[in-house]
């Protein structure tokens, strides 16, 4: 049976000029700290990827400091201060949050110094960042055009594997002139900010997969994802399943689609899928090992039953109309299947 990956938003598969990176730079035998030419050639990898990223996403009056990932990066940037952010924050961001903003029923966030761009598990994008101090541009970075300059925030964080890079690697975005304590202290790697050897070949990946994302967005290939969205959302409606789709009234992420199956626990309807041939997602994948209603969902104004309904479908630029057409009768027939066993049981 042939799989069908419709998780893109818990990782991404690697790109082919990512994983041809990394396999260049594991011939580099250097230590980028080294002054001598392998040390030189070490640091010029670095440095590459660096102006690869700024490049890719509008960073000019900025400082990138590379990570382990993007909750590295949060933490770094959040774990000496306590701030306001809101109940739709991923648990890397959330939990250095100290109080909590205002949710509406479209997963809009008012008020907040910390506020993620766009959320994992609805798409959400927010109207703005004004005010904001710290954005988690995860999501966002790689799936709809950033301009971080423009922004106006003073940090944020991004991952490699969610653009098509390689995981264990991301970065701390900061304005010039931003200080903040280093967390790893030692010999003064990455401006001070975060000691220890770079990881020259993620790195590598992260800068080529940044390069290529921005590339793809600069030909059309999300809009193209966008109308494949539509596609799967048009399958499902035109079921007359009674189906909710969250945030659909307002902007998105084009490859994301959450939506609710009332009566069908999420965790249920990805098991079938997964039966059925086909990866989606309950949630955040850090958090949908965990039996209970999304936090997410919850905020916006969803009852905890229905919260406990919900799925997640995320595309990326290699998904195929055939594919999504695919799922949607996957899909639908095991959702009939579950309202006849449902059926049943309520007569019994």
């Amino acid at each position: 049976m042939t799989r069908v990956y419709l998780d893109h938003n818990a990782t991404t598969p690697l790109r082919p000029v990512a994983r041809d990176a990394m396999v260049a730079a594991m011939d580099a035998v250097g230590n980028p700290s080294s002054i001598h030419a392998e040390g030189r050639a070490a640091l010029g990898i670095v440095q590459k990827a660096r102006r690869q990223i700024a490049d890719a996403f509008g960073v000019g009056n900025h400082d990138i400091v590379f990570t382990s990932g993007a909750t590295e990066a949060a933490a770094m940037a959040l774990s000496h201060q306590r701030l306001v952010g809101s109940d739709v924050e991923h648990d890397a961001v959330g939990s250095w949050i100290d109080a909590s903003a205002p949710v509406d029923a479209h997963g809009q966030v008012t008020g907040a110094q910390v506020l993620q761009s766009a959320n994992s598990e609805t798409g959400v994008v927010q109207a703005s960042l004004d005010g904001v101090i710290f954005a988690d541009m995860t999501q966002s970075f790689g799936k709809m055009p950033v301009a971080f300059d423009w922004s106006g925030v003073d940090m944020a964080c991004a991952s490699a594997h969610k653009l098509g890079g390689p995981k264990g690697v991301g970065c701390l975005i900061l304005r010039k002139g931003t200080e903040i304590p280093a967390i790893l202290r030692g010999g003064g790697q990455e401006l001070g900010r975060r000691a220890g050897t770079e990881n020259i070949i993620g790195i590598a990946g992260f800068g080529a997969a940044a390069q290529d994302a921005a590339a793809d967005l600069a030909v059309g290939a999300m809009d193209r994802v966008a109308k494949l969205r539509k596609i799967l959302e048009t399958a499902l409606e035109e079921s007359g399943k009674p189906i909710i789709f969250v945030g659909k009234e307002g902007e998105r992420l084009p490859n994301t689609s959450c939506f609710i199956a009332p009566g069908w626990k999420g965790e249920t309807q990805v098991m079938a899928m997964d039966l059925a041939g086909f990866a989606i997602s309950a949630g955040s994948a850090c958090s949908s090992g965990k039996v209970k209603a999304s936090k997410v969902l919850s905020a916006m104004g969803y009852s905890d039953d229905a919260a406990r309904c919900a799925v997640r479908v995320s595309l990326g630029p290699q998904t195929t109309e055939a594919e999504v057409t695919a799922f949607a009768q996957a899909w639908l027939k095991a959702y009939d299947k579950h309202l006849a066993r449902a059926s049943k049981q309520k007569v019994a």
